[in-house]
């Protein structure tokens, strides 16, 4: 009995870890105001997939040129459009709405305990989008 315990544990321990798939609304109006992705701040690990769901119209979800970690290929979703991301490494993943990123309409995406919580130089944000990237960084 005590080998069938054994090889249980064993093969229980080398199974990977199951990976998540978490669902952003993509928003007119949220708990956070108008034009908002909820979450805005998401925490994954590598292997997980971040759904953006178009539940107002209006919307798109895409990644931000220079806020991505490094090879990682940028992802642009459609109009109205699911937009999914699958989290191949650690960092910070910058996110935003292209007609409303400069209502601040954005989400970051961290994955991993050891990132830099600060928005890469190289990347121009408008201010509100700017503001509220700086929030949610501040929140780490």
């Amino acid at each position: 009995m005590k080998f069938v315990t054994f090889a249980f544990a064993a093969a229980m321990a080398a199974t990977p870890a199951m990976s998540a798939e978490i669902v952003v609304q993509m928003l007119n109006r949220g708990e956070a105001g108008a034009m908002v992705f909820e979450p805005s701040l998401i925490v994954a690990e590598v292997g997980d997939t971040v759904r953006f769901v178009p539940t107002d119209r209006g919307h798109n979800a895409e990644t931000i040129d220079g806020f991505l970690p490094d090879g990682v290929a940028p992802v642009i979703g459609a109009m109205n459009a699911e937009m999914v991301i699958e989290v191949t490494s650690e960092g910070l993943y910058g996110i935003r709405c292209k007609p409303h990123y400069g209502m601040g309409m954005v989400a970051l995406i961290v994955a991993g305990d050891d990132v830099d919580a600060a928005i890469p130089e190289s990347v121009s944000a408008p201010r509100k989008a700017k503001e509220a990237f700086e929030a949610m960084l501040a929140g780490l």
